[in-house]
């Protein structure tokens, strides 16, 4: 899969919520319908078995509810992707990164190997499977973890078990933390914590590109990693540092440096950080300090201001505004303008953006804003992911075309508006900010609600106590509000689950009429605008 990934940490976010926000897009000529889910503990697989690999993996018996963004058509298996569970944790599943020779040569992919001739004949070879992939990790990971770095741990230890087929980079948050992994060959991984006051740019290339193995090895306040990786790197002469006294760099260890990368990766990167730091050096021309193509533009980067949601949503739907490769602009020319791969896409199935806000109870602390189709034509709305189940219109995505639900519509529109970009900006700007205000308003009702049912003893005096520590800002930075069965026991109070379905459901019907209302719209103008139009006054 060619995703885009922005991770930004809770010194960084416009209210201190920890933020991971992760574009799922499809592989070239395919369209994946989404469907927004919850998954309940009866519901989760005791024994999973992978479509793609045919591994098969025993699960704990305790799974929590989580939330889910699978494929409507489960043909290659369920694609879970984004979701928040609920001790609060939220999982983004997975970037696809790239990688290079010498690390496959060290440590291969783990591919299934299929069966060779028939059962009972002597020369019969019984099927081999692969190891774990995107197909699964959110699926067989986020119910069973209660922090961001139990996450890196169990994924982890899944891999180091039974291997991977493919390259990913996967994002795990709680109220305190997010945390960053990448797969590195077939059984070895990385981890390393986002700093707290940064934002982090992830476009389908390995990114870490500073790691301390002796804290990852150690105390692991910061990096975490597999066991062995300091004995894999030495063995097959992966650290290309010139001098001893150089950080460690993974992404010249484990990463790639093609010519493709410098057309379909680097820029992305390029373009979300000159949007977010545009002064703090000179992005454009001949003495730019990076340029689009350039292997070196930082992992982690400190904004120049507080990242709103909105920011988020910019820069996932970006198409290189203001610059000569836009493809919907009027600098450079047409070579210029199809250069370089943009973030917002033909081929985009869903983008989910998990908040995580450490000033709101346990039971309405996350939030899962989430998108269907194109990031340039649609929107981005909350929904409050602990609840008993999501509203039909984005959860019950058909693989057939309809606009009776939120993924099928934005294609839709997307397909209109992208021949007639200028024609119908307005109209999908408006959109996009009537529908954004209205769910921070509904956020802001919803959360009020909630407080005047008041809190139990413990929930109130761990809820001071995280005042408190953010009002502190955080210095110790190792807040934990509650005890995780705490949590939970707050999570599932049913009285506020009841609050928080009743504001999903609004949300979605207010985003029903307005999507209708800009379909309506875009088609209006694109109709008139076709060729066999033809008026008496033409004469």
């Amino acid at each position: 899969m060619a995703c885009t990934t922005i991770l930004v940490g809770k010194d960084a976010s416009y209210d201190g919520s920890t933020i991971i926000a992760r574009n799922e897009d499809s592989a070239n000529g395919e369209f994946n319908p989404k469907q927004f889910l919850v998954i309940k503990p009866e519901d989760q697989p005791r024994r999973y078995k992978s479509v793609i690999s045919h591994v098969e993996i025993d699960l704990p018996d305790d799974p929590l509810q989580y939330t889910s963004v699978p494929n409507a058509d489960r043909k290659e298996g369920i694609w879970g992707e984004a979701g928040v569970n609920e001790a609060n944790v939220a999982m983004s599943a997975t970037e696809t990164l790239t990688t290079n020779e010498r690390v496959l040569g060290a440590d291969p992919f783990v591919e299934r190997v299929p069966a060779h001739g028939t059962p009972g004949d002597a020369d019969y070879e019984p099927e081999i499977p692969g190891g774990i992939g995107e197909e699964d990790f959110l699926t067989i990971v986020l119910p069973y973890v209660r922090t961001a770095r139990e996450g890196v741990a169990r994924l982890g230890a899944l891999l180091e078990e039974y291997g991977t087929y493919e390259m990913n980079g996967t994002a795990f948050s709680d109220a305190n933390e997010i945390w960053w992994m990448e797969t590195v060959g077939g059984h070895h991984w990385i981890a390393k914590r986002v700093p707290d006051e940064a934002y982090v740019t992830m476009p389908n290339q390995l990114g870490i590109d500073e790691f301390d193995l002796d804290d990852a090895l150690g105390d692991q306040e910061d990096h975490m990693c597999s066991a062995d990786l300091a004995e894999f790197i030495e063995e097959n002469h992966l650290d290309l540092a010139v001098e001893n006294t150089t950080p460690f760099n993974p992404r010249d260890a484990f990463g790639s440096h093609s010519d493709s990368d410098h057309v379909y990766n680097t820029p992305r990167a390029w373009w979300m950080q000159r949007f977010l730091n545009p002064y703090d050096e000179v992005w454009d021309g001949a003495d730019a300090d990076h340029g689009p193509e350039n292997n070196d533009i930082p992992w982690a980067r400190q904004p120049e201001r507080k990242i709103t949601i909105e920011d988020v949503k910019y820069v996932l739907s970006g198409h290189y505004q203001g610059t000569p490769y836009d493809p919907y602009g009027k600098r450079g020319d047409e070579h210029t303008r199809h250069m370089y791969r943009p973030i917002g896409i033909n081929r985009q199935s869903q983008l989910a953006v998990m908040q995580i806000r450490p000033y709101r109870p346990q039971a309405n602390r996350a939030i899962q804003w989430m998108a269907y189709g194109s990031n340039p034509f649609n929107t981005l709305v909350p929904f409050y992911p602990n609840v008993d189940a999501t509203p039909s219109y984005l959860a019950d995505t058909t693989t057939r075309v309809t606009t009776e639900n939120f993924y099928w519509a934005n294609r839709v529109i997307a397909a209109l508006c992208d021949g007639a970009f200028a024609d119908t900006a307005n109209a999908v700007e408006r959109y996009q900010q009537k529908t954004l205000a209205a769910g921070h308003r509904l956020v802001a009702a919803t959360d009020e609600q909630v407080a005047r049912l008041g809190l139990t003893d413990a929930e109130a005096a761990a809820e001071s106590a995280a005042e408190e520590e953010f009002e502190a800002d955080n210095v110790d930075g190792d807040v934990q509000p509650l005890e995780p069965d705490a949590i939970i026991d707050a999570v599932r109070n049913g009285e506020v689950r009841g609050i928080l379905a009743a504001a999903n459901q609004t949300m979605a019907d207010q985003l029903r009429v307005e999507t209708d209302k800009l379909l309506d719209s875009v088609l209006y103008t694109r109709s008139m605008a076709m060729k066999n139009g033809f008026h008496m006054s033409d004469f």
